[in-house]
């Protein structure tokens, strides 16, 4: 039995898990300077949320992921560091997959849709999306792992928006094959790396697409800028992947 399930990524004492979105009812909200403010046109949020589905009803405040540049972020709004510097803790979301027999995962995509039709992006909102791949949980560009979905090196932001004239077809993010509990696999060039960014991460392994397990975890950096005034409401994220 396979599952996808999506998680706000802030794991407690308390909570290992992290706390689980139902996407059912209720999802990521993003907002100005607290729950419930706007976020200015083309500009930002400083503040991410589990909410329901129209964004009116507060619940747990996750890591805030601002985008800063091209290859940059801010974290919980301070100062801009690069993407392949994020720990996987600053995340936002926490996508996981889990199955009864280990497993691995291959063709995984993330795409930004209209909450009507997943081939089409949503309109109004610009989403930038960044899959940070980096388990120590110090902040260091030289310690993200090779054994990313985009290629070793790319650390850019992917965009989804609404074009104007186009028929806005959404083009699907490519996300790590086969990541590992945790997002604790990597390939041989991260076996070999200096520093080496698995260095004493008790589980840790070398697999790369090949990795076998029953969870699978991706760690999503996400923000949101309005290209226009009022509550976007009508914009989703849907994840797939092949296992075998």
């Amino acid at each position: 039995m396979a599952t996808i399930k999506f998680y706000g990524n802030l794991v407690t004492a308390t909570n290992a898990e992290g706390t689980y979105i139902d996407h059912a009812s209720s999802g990521i909200g993003f907002f100005g300077g607290d729950f419930g403010l706007s976020v200015p046109v083309d500009s930002f949020q400083d503040t991410t949320f589990v909410t329901n589905s129209d964004g009116t009803t507060q619940a747990q405040k996750l890591n805030n992921t601002k985008y800063a540049s091209e290859s940059g972020v801010k974290h919980n709004t301070q100062n801009e560091i690069d993407n392949e510097a994020m720990p996987n803790y600053y995340a936002p979301l926490n996508i996981r997959f889990e199955h009864t027999e280990a497993v691995r995962v291959k063709n995984c995509q993330l795409r930004i849709f209209d909450r009507s039709d997943i081939t089409k992006n949503a309109s109004g909102v610009t989403t930038a999306v960044y899959e940070i791949r980096h388990p120590l949980d110090v902040e260091g560009a030289n310690t993200a792992l090779s054994h990313r979905g985009n290629g070793a090196g790319n650390h850019g932001w992917t965009n989804f928006l609404h074009v104007d004239g186009t028929d806005n077809t959404v083009t699907p993010m490519t996300f790590t094959d086969s990541p590992g509990v945790s997002g604790i696999n990597g390939n041989d060039s991260d076996s070999t790396a200096v520093p080496n960014p698995l260095q004493g991460i008790a589980g840790a392994t070398t697999d790369g697409a090949a990795h076998l397990a029953k969870r699978h975890d991706w760690y999503a950096a996400l923000s949101a800028s309005p290209d226009e005034i009022g509550s976007k409401t009508d914009f989703g994220l849907y994840f797939t992947v092949e296992y075998l």
